[in-house]
């Protein structure tokens, strides 16, 4: 699904085949999870591919290394020149992009000396689907920010998404939405959230979610076309009286919410504001990505 036998990935300077890259089964990052990625996209224009916001997603990246302590010899623009390599070499233009910073072999829970850089690419679909969502309010909650960085992009912070991913598929839902220790609205196990009430978005602060490069620029999007966007903290019950939700993330792009534990939003999602920044969204990925293919 990920790779096929002629699917090419970057390792520490080194262009190989897929099927070739190997690992230590003693790298401290198999063992605790210390590593940091990123989540990509790149869209095809009618002049060729861009990435998009290739330079935000990378500035993050490092923004996690350093508070993971974790070391890094690339820049934020090689990087970026060494994506469009990768989508070139597997002659790909939309497709989801996944860089990783693994760590060597290290039984201790100390910093690491040495990194390891991947870059891998693949056809992949929303990753939510296209069809509005069911979701259940989970059991589990995002970690105390006390407890650890959770505004950095760390591989080990994603067994708590698998926890509510699975509790939620368990149950008959597709997706979770986790709440805060304090028992605010979080976000979803991989995507932010925002909802809507008498045309005002609103969407939890930041502080105890990951600041979605997604969710910014769905911010900006929708204060470009006249509306307002309130970012705090709110409780589970404020959804009762919402017209409509929806999930942001690179890989899920926008995507409605039908319902929030069986409650249905009062309006259709093709009625509200979620929708009309979702088509916008699209519209934007393209536009964007063909300018910054004309600055090249």
């Amino acid at each position: 699904m990920y790779y096929s036998d002629e699917s090419v990935v970057f390792l520490n300077g080194e262009w190989m085949n897929a099927k070739d890259a190997t690992t230590s089964l003693y790298a401290q990052t198999l063992h605790y999870g210390n590593a940091v990625f990123e989540g990509i996209r790149s869209y095809a224009t009618e002049y060729g591919f861009s990435v998009f916001k290739a330079k935000e997603h990378y500035e993050r990246l490092m923004y996690s290394a350093e508070k993971m302590h974790i070391k890094m010899d690339y820049s934020v623009e090689s990087l970026v020149q060494l994506t469009y390599q990768l989508l070139e070499k597997n002659n790909l233009k939309d497709a989801y992009i996944r860089p990783l910073v693994y760590l060597d072999p290290n039984m201790s829970l100390l910093p690491v000396e040495n990194s390891n850089v991947f870059l891998s690419a693949w056809k992949w679909d929303r990753y939510l689907g296209n069809k509005l969502l069911n979701v259940m309010i989970s059991t589990y909650q995002r970690p105390n920010p006390k407890s650890c960085h959770v505004e950095a992009k760390v591989s080990g912070h994603y067994t708590n998404s698998i926890l509510a991913t699975t509790e939620a598929k368990q149950k008959g839902f597709d997706e979770a939405l986790l709440l805060d220790m304090n028992g605010f609205l979080a976000e979803g196990s991989g995507a932010n959230f925002f909802y809507e009430k008498d045309e005002v978005l609103y969407t939890p602060a930041l502080g105890n979610i990951l600041p979605g490069i997604t969710r910014a620029t769905i911010m900006d999007l929708a204060g470009s076309m006249g509306y307002k966007v309130v970012e705090g903290r709110y409780k589970p019950e404020d959804l009762l009286t919402a017209d409509a939700a929806f999930f942001t993330g690179t890989a899920a792009e926008v995507v409605g919410i039908a319902t929030v534990n069986n409650a249905s939003f009062r309006l259709n999602w093709e009625d509200s504001i979620g929708f009309q920044l979702s088509m916008a969204y699209q519209q934007l990925v393209v536009e964007k990505s063909y300018h910054n293919l004309l600055m090249i």
